[in-house]
């Protein structure tokens, strides 16, 4: 089994800034894709930025050239830099873990983390 921890949500004001950061645990080989997602509410799941194991980025166009994502592949961890951040961003954020395996020869498997809130205030 694998768990995502997320951590470094909070409170800002408009054109604030926070990082967001997802640590992977468990019994992990490799992870395809990492990235987060947010939630607002009633509203569905969206892409926030995603990144694969070899660097490749793709940001949602509301986020880009604000938000920045990077990973560490030896430590299971990816991390969201946002700056300039504005009311709308507001929402719960989801790490998410892509075509994770085990080993080797496993089949990949899909993992989510708890969520964390990002609350931006006018």
């Amino acid at each position: 089994q694998v768990q995502l921890v997320e951590s470094g949500g909070g409170a800002v004001r408009t054109g604030g800034s926070l990082r967001l950061s997802c640590t992977a645990s468990g019994r992990i080989f490799s992870i395809n894709v990492m990235g987060w997602y947010r939630q607002a509410p009633g509203k569905q799941r969206e892409l926030v930025a995603v990144i694969t194991r070899d660097g490749s980025t793709n940001y949602a166009d509301s986020v880009k050239g604000r938000f920045t994502i990077n990973r560490d592949n030896a430590k299971n961890t990816v991390h969201l830099q946002m700056n300039s951040l504005k009311p709308e961003d507001s929402a719960t954020y989801y790490c998410n873990a892509d075509g994770v395996r085990s080993n080797f020869w496993s089949t990949t498997n899909d993992y989510w983390g708890q969520g964390t809130q990002v609350a931006v205030s006018s």
